[in-house]
């Protein structure tokens, strides 16, 4: 059991010296990592343009999947690469190399397109299983900071990592290689995902739980009122009763309309209030005298998106939902679309 009067934990504070060298360290790292990123962006716009073409020309044509992998530092890179890929439109999984020497290589077919990514290039992992990838037919993308490794040479296609030295001040933590490997991994994704014409909408369908997948996903219909939940009144209808429909449809306003269920107008709070401003006796007034005559309307099967634009434009909380001949099917207040994650 948790032990609620347990103290917390003091963090001893660096001194002067050790905090500053810290700061100092943290900016050299940065430094040097976009250092190799600038060099690796000459490169691509440079020697390097015809093997990035390749690669995305591969990537594009590729019928079945694209398989990536690489062990240490350069696996849990190749895991993010993989997961860009699937979430922009282009089939994608991670495959540890030593466990594909052990049967999961059975998962790569001779419709992918496999990535290998060793900064050295001599993984001796990558070095077993590439020769009998290539012999199955698949294409091969190789992604080293060594150009003359073994992995560069039995590539089809070879994309250059080199950095000229790690952030660490050992030289030796994957640091600024890591993050050349990841920048260049994106870079493949954001061209294939351009080229293939990939927008917002088909992003959505592969994030559906978060907020963009909500916003481009959710139409009106999905959380509009309907059926007896929407306030309705005919223009006879005396205010008083239509205010009793207000309270209880609990929505701030009532639709107005005809035997057809044609929209007349609508009758808001801030109507009601703008009414109580002069002295006037409610029980004689018909709801058709005073309510708001064309009033916004939109169609259930638009965006729910754009019904907060609609209500941010025109500075509203409620919108009726028509159909194309004009007739009520649903209403929505602001609260409904802040409920269902819109907003």
């Amino acid at each position: 059991m948790k032990n609620l009067n347990a103290q917390p934990v003091e963090i001893p504070r660096l001194s002067a010296d050790a905090a500053g060298r810290a700061v100092a360290l943290a900016a050299e790292t940065l430094q040097i990592e976009a250092d190799a990123l600038i060099a690796l962006q000459g490169r691509l716009q440079g020697e390097d343009a015809e093997a990035f073409t390749r690669a995305v020309e591969a990537l594009l044509a590729c019928n079945g999947r694209v398989v990536v992998s690489g062990i240490g530092k350069s696996g849990h890179i190749g895991r993010k690469i993989a997961a860009t890929f699937a979430s922009t439109g282009t089939p994608s999984f991670f495959v540890h190399p030593a466990e594909a020497a052990h049967g999961d290589l059975g998962m790569v077919t001779a419709q992918d397109v496999f990535i290998a990514i060793s900064y050295s290039g001599e993984s001796a992992e990558l070095m077993a299983i590439v020769p009998i990838i290539k012999r199955l037919g698949v294409t091969t993308i190789t992604m080293t900071g060594n150009p003359a490794s073994g992995l560069a040479k039995i590539a089809d296609i070879h994309l250059n990592l080199h950095v000229d030295k790690e952030a660490c001040p050992l030289n030796l933590a994957p640091t600024a290689s890591t993050t050349v490997t990841l920048a260049l991994g994106d870079a493949l994704a954001v061209a294939v995902l351009d080229t293939r014409g990939f927008r917002a909408e088909d992003f959505a369908r592969s994030h559906p739980g978060g907020a963009l997948g909500r916003r481009l996903l959710t139409h009106v219909k999905d959380v509009m009122r309907s059926g007896d939940a929407v306030p309705a009144v005919t223009p006879d209808t005396p205010l008083t009763t239509a205010l009793l429909e207000i309270t209880k449809k609990g929505i701030a306003m009532t639709a107005v309309v005809d035997e057809q269920q044609r929209i007349l107008g609508v009758f808001t709070d801030g109507d009601l209030r703008r009414l109580m401003d002069g002295a006037r006796d409610f029980s004689a007034i018909r709801i058709g005298d005073v309510m708001h005559r064309q009033p916004r309307t939109i169609r259930a099967e638009k965006l729910a998106v754009e019904a907060v634009e609609m209500m941010e434009t025109y500075r509203i909380n409620q919108l009726l939902v028509s159909d194309e001949q004009g007739r009520l099917t649903g209403a929505l207040h602001i609260h409904d679309l802040t409920r269902a994650k819109v907003i």
